[in-house]
């Protein structure tokens, strides 16, 4: 039988069949452990947890949750839009926002690597029949105006119509330009293109550039916000926009079976998320870039400093000729997830709130003793 932590790691058994956490020291647990694969492995604080117990709740599919209405006026609020709507997740807001803006056949603009069109599972696509344009981003993870506006097809039968543009902030933990963005929205809004962020990181963003977050987003349509990354809720996001669209996306939420009862428990977590957890993301910002700069002075490891402005460091490791790294991790007591590629491999460690400054020194032990 698979344990619980095999079970939540999702990877019990090697290629070869042996089990890779045979060797785990029995002491070690899901509690103890540093994880550093996302900053949505973060377990809720007493104070969340004693929110989610006294929240009020209603059945929010009759519109009658005060908890979550609380919640999706907050996050509106805080981004500078008329409405929200609470989510299950992300990856739900996200859709609901396409299908909101787009019909079957329509077209969206979005960006090689961004979420949307990564790790969604093709949604719009399978469930809206959206089809997808994706252009490559800059070097610094924005969509080029130009190129954007080169992407945009004619009103001509032959072409799919483009409706919407997807953007992103934070992107790979990276903060992106505020100018870049802003042209990239003006030449869509220009074509009479809609925009959308996925803003699920915005938090991060607005911390680290010292900008309110409704700033960030002043130019966009819509907005998804995540409560459960950095912000520590245990689920959900709220996608934000004009209250008509709002009205649209409440309906498609629905469709995706995403219409909860009494959410409120679940809400309480977001509200205590934006009241106390937003800026203690410099914590997890400080943490990263300390962990970063030690591990960038061992032989082997590069870290591009430059990249590292939030809670994501992106590590280039030279696995050639060495043993499976998350395995050997996973004994010293860290679960992070196996470089991708090759040779100069790359490897993405995320820091969170659980993650305390004084994990920096048993990663960085793990990690020369892989070295040795």
């Amino acid at each position: 039988m698979f344990t619980s932590l095999q079970l939540c790691l999702g990877r019990a058994l090697q290629p070869d069949g042996s089990d890779m956490y045979a060797k785990m020291p029995k002491q070690l647990n899901s509690n103890t452990m540093v994880d550093l694969r996302s900053d949505t492995v973060t377990r809720p604080s007493e104070g969340m947890r004693l929110a989610m117990a006294q929240a009020e709740v209603g059945d929010d599919v009759y519109g009658d949750d005060p908890t979550v209405s609380a919640l999706e006026e907050k996050a509106a609020a805080l981004l500078g839009k008329e409405a929200g709507l609470f989510v299950a997740s992300g990856t739900q807001s996200n859709l609901c926002a396409l299908l909101s803006h787009c019909g079957r056949g329509d077209e969206y603009i979005g960006g090689l690597g961004y979420h949307i069109p990564t790790y969604e599972a093709g949604g719009a696509a399978v469930l809206g029949g959206i089809s997808p344009r994706h252009l490559r981003p800059m070097a610094n993870g924005c969509l080029d105006p130009v190129e954007i506006e080169a992407s945009i097809q004619p009103d001509d039968p032959h072409f799919a119509m483009s409706r919407l543009l997807c953007l992103e902030n934070t992107f790979n933990g990276r903060v992106q330009d505020q100018a870049a963005m802003t042209a990239a929205a003006d030449v869509a809004q220009r074509h009479g293109l809609l925009v959308h962020v996925d803003g699920a990181r915005l938090m991060n963003a607005a911390v680290a550039s010292g900008t309110q977050a409704c700033d960030l987003v002043s130019f966009a349509d819509t907005v998804s916000l995540c409560l459960s990354k950095g912000l520590g809720a245990p689920v959900g996001s709220v996608l934000c926009g004009p209250a008509d669209f709002i009205v649209r996306a409440r309906r498609n939420r629905k469709l995706l079976g995403g219409g909860m009862r009494q959410a409120g428990v679940l809400a309480a977590c977001g509200l205590y998320a934006l009241d106390n957890n937003i800026e203690r993301l410099a914590d997890d910002h400080a943490n990263a870039r300390e962990l970063a700069e030690r591990l960038n002075s061992m032989d082997g490891l590069v870290v591009d400093l430059e990249t590292t402005q939030t809670n994501m460091i992106w590590l280039k490791i030279d696995a050639t000729g060495r043993s499976p790294l998350s395995a050997h991790m996973l004994e010293h007591g860290i679960i992070m997830s196996d470089p991708s590629g090759e040779g100069q491999a790359v490897a993405r460690l995320v820091t969170h709130m659980d993650f305390e400054s004084r994990h920096a020194d048993s990663v960085v032990d793990g990690f020369a003793s892989w070295l040795d």
